[in-house]
């Protein structure tokens, strides 16, 4: 239990920072298009007075240990927030990373080719829509408010008291909850023809069953 209120409290408070969060799938299928929204909202300038080719510069080199390699994202703090989202990925949160920083995503969306894994996205969640975009032209999607669990499988809830103690898929303990959040997805390890910022991405298609 107590371990469960740490990491509600870490996603929380990094929420409330404006940076990492949670969101989820319950199992290989789609989630209801009402709660996972992907329409991206206009593109608005913003960002923070760098150019958006140096940022994405900076998060690749960042980030590239873990481009193929899910054990060493892993090893450094990343563990399952969902299973496989259609046209998305496998998602891994870090808890302990709060606040806005290119170079450090609090989630890393993972495709799964067979036993091999190969990072196409990062993640970042908001309780609201940024007043200055993160990123230059940045646009959102949204997701509903849901309980989690340690395996990635999660439930629409719209508040914590209903959450079940177990996930109804698997039986896995319960993690934790949030509210309904903002996302901002970074295609930046997989090329995505329609756009940097948008939510799914035809090109993982094939892998959604991977």
């Amino acid at each position: 239990m107590r371990r469960t209120i740490l990491i509600a409290l870490a996603v929380v408070g990094a929420l409330a920072a404006g940076g990492c969060a949670a969101r989820g799938a319950a199992s290989e299928t789609a989630a209801p298009a009402a709660a996972h929204q992907h329409a991206a909202s206009p593109p608005s300038a913003g960002g923070d007075g760098q150019g958006l080719a140096t940022q994405l510069a900076r998060a690749r080199l960042a980030t590239a240990r873990y481009a193929t390699n899910l054990g060493a994202a892993k090893a450094d703090g990343y563990q399952i927030l969902t299973r496989m989202i259609p046209d998305m990925g496998w998602h891994f949160l870090n808890p302990a990373i709060q606040g806005f920083d290119v170079t450090k995503p609090p989630i890393l969306v993972y495709e799964r080719h067979g036993h091999r894994w190969q990072l196409g996205a990062f993640e970042w969640v908001f309780t609201t829509k940024p007043a200055t975009p993160p990123l230059p032209g940045a646009t959102y999607g949204s997701f509903a408010a849901a309980c989690h669990y340690k395996d990635g499988t999660f439930v629409f809830t719209p508040s914590q008291d209903q959450c079940p103690e177990r996930s109804p898929q698997t039986g896995a303990a319960f993690n934790f909850w949030h509210p309904d959040l903002v996302t901002l997805h970074v295609w930046l390890w997989y090329p995505n023809p329609t756009g940097l910022y948008n939510g799914t991405n035809p090109y993982i298609h094939p892998f959604n069953h991977g």
